[in-house]
């Protein structure tokens, strides 16, 4: 699958799906995929009235500050249908959210005051709380990532050939296992990670989510 930039006259049949990087024209197409899929894998529109909310969080951070580690479903036309993204090292990259990312954002999402009591001021408090992805438990597996398609585009092989790109990315940069959280209500998400090769890891958190974790070598099952 294809790692590059490459385009259709590239080598690429004219409206046939490939992966590519991101380009900077993906910008408003990294919102969308995001805000569709954010809700236990679902449509998150209704929950956060401000569009922008979520892909500043879990998308276009890592476009800002990981673009090296981002790639898109291309659905042979130039637009992109869905993504994997992430980060090699998740202490370092939640440093740069805070001291590069927050600044650009926090005037239009400004920390709650007291408790959250909406999604939206849960989502907000974790913008502006970066450190929340970190834990010792994880330092064996220092990368992490998110994965998004668009409906129409899930169920067809694209997942997890968006993940070995990002995977084989990892692994060329010397990164030795990824990690990713996940809400535990999103069963379907979870029994395409178990196929993926992916992990419990044994990490115990208040919240409804798991961690998962596998290396990045292709031995590791995929």
């Amino acid at each position: 699958m294809e790692h590059t930039s490459a385009t259709p006259a590239g080598g690429v049949t004219a409206g046939t799906p490939y992966i590519r990087r991101y380009r900077p024209t993906d910008h408003a197409a990294l919102a969308e995929i995001c805000v569709r899929t954010a809700h236990e894998g679902g449509d998150s529109s209704a929950l956060y009235p401000d569009p922008g909310l979520m892909p500043s969080v879990f998308a276009h951070p890592y476009a800002a500050l990981e673009p090296d580690f981002v790639f898109v479903l291309d659905d042979g036309a130039g637009n992109a249908v869905g993504y994997v993204l992430g980060a090699p090292d998740t202490v370092r990259y939640a440093e740069r959210f805070r001291a590069e990312w927050l600044p650009t954002v926090r005037a239009r999402f400004p920390l709650p005051e007291g408790e959250p009591r909406t999604p939206a001021e849960e989502i907000t408090a974790l913008l502006h709380r970066p450190e929340h992805m970190l834990r010792p438990e994880l330092a064996g597996h220092p990368a992490h990532l998110h994965i998004d398609l668009l409906p129409p585009w899930q169920g067809r092989g694209h997942g997890r050939a968006l993940m070995r790109t990002l995977l084989d990315a990892f692994h060329e940069a010397g990164v030795p296992a990824v990690h990713l959280c996940m809400v535990q209500a999103n069963t379907r998400a979870r029994a395409f990670y178990d196929r993926l090769g992916f992990r419990l890891l044994p990490i115990t958190d208040p919240a409804p989510i798991w961690y998962l974790g596998r290396p990045t070598a292709r031995d590791a099952a995929l």
